[in-house]
């Protein structure tokens, strides 16, 4: 059974680390619930990351933008909106 340091500090068990995942450096979170302490692995969502690949274009960010704002191309006058 882990004991705590003078420092405050506790082992996590190899088998808790394996089965949530805590690896060097992973930020986990203490609490109490019903009088037990609990540790979860905190898990920081990247906001962006569920829309990476959503729009499945081959055009650039400023050509997909102009696009959608109907601007006009001043080489070909035309908003680059294929009809």
């Amino acid at each position: 059974m882990p004991r705590v340091t003078q420092k405050g500090q506790v082992t996590i068990p190899k088998d808790v680390r394996e089965s949530l995942g805590i690896k060097p450096g992973s930020s986990v979170k203490f609490k109490v619930v019903e009088g037990k302490c609990v540790v979860e692995k905190e898990i920081k969502e990247n906001k962006l990351e569920k829309w990476v690949g959503y729009l499945k274009s081959k055009k650039r960010t400023d050509e997909l933008m102009k696009e959608l704002r109907g601007e006009v191309d001043p080489r070909t006058n035309s908003s680059g909106v294929e009809e």
